[in-house]
């Protein structure tokens, strides 16, 4: 079998990290297109909407000057590269999203905490969502002493929750328990709160990290692909981490 040779062209600072890493770890990189290139490594998320790459390249340009037998490594990928390269997209990854939901709950946290003069132990938290971000976010806030509201659509997972020891909320209370709530994290993608039902509620921090809007309000802060942005030293190790692991397997 042919040893991995990766070709990093992501431009964030995460993809920069990962290759740093990757490197150490000895695995072969280089710094342009050889017909010896094993795998081409993109951004995590890879394209923007218009298909062009994040970097504002186009991946045709790549392509065509490497091998067709290499695999292109991204995140998001299906229906941006032709079916016949082989492709491994990390937001499939369950490891991947899973760590990535974490470090994007740190991250959350971390924003939060630079915006209000309160810590938050004593602040009154609210997570909106029960997914993976949800989740992580949950368990972290109760490791730094918060004890966060979580709201679930699912009565089967505000069950769950109860048994867990965390507070409780159904969607449809929202508006009632907002005066209270000095922070609040959506992860819903899909409209759960509008400007009206905070008129009680004005100093309340809105964090959304949905994919999709679920608080419609002017002042909410809209933070998405939070671990490149705030973290990208830990999303270039998940990345590295990742790839490394699927080598690892390929190889057995």
């Amino acid at each position: 079998m042919q040893a991995p040779l990766l070709y990093p062209v992501g431009t964030t600072q995460a993809c920069k990290f990962a290759a740093d890493i990757l490197k150490k770890r000895r695995i072969q990189i280089t710094d342009h297109p050889s017909p010896d290139v094993t795998d081409l490594l993109l951004d995590i998320p890879s394209f923007c909407p218009n298909g062009t790459l994040r970097s504002g390249e186009d991946i045709q340009f790549y392509l065509e000057c490497l091998p067709s037998h290499i695999r292109i490594i991204g995140g998001n990928i299906d229906g941006f590269i032709p079916e016949t390269y082989q492709k491994t997209d990390l937001l499939r990854d369950p490891e991947y999203v899973a760590q990535n939901a974490s470090i994007t709950a740190s991250c959350a946290i971390m924003i939060a905490a630079q915006k209000l003069p309160v810590t938050l132990p004593l602040a009154s938290v609210l997570v909106i969502g029960w997914g993976r971000i949800g989740k992580c976010l949950a368990h972290q806030l109760k490791g730094m002493g918060a004890d966060p509201i979580v709201a679930a659509r699912k009565e089967s997972d505000r069950a769950i929750l109860r048994a867990l020891g965390y507070r409780t909320a159904s969607i449809h209370s929202l508006r009632q328990i907002l005066p209270a709530v000095r922070i609040l994290f959506n992860t819903a993608p899909a409209p759960v709160l509008c400007e009206e039902d905070f008129a009680d509620a004005p100093e309340c921090l809105k964090i959304d990290l949905a994919s999709s809007p679920g608080i419609i309000c002017p002042d909410t802060i809209h933070a998405r692909g939070l671990p490149g942005i705030h973290a990208p030293e830990s999303s270039g190790q998940l990345i590295a981490d990742t790839v490394c692991r699927l080598l690892m397997e390929e190889s057995k």
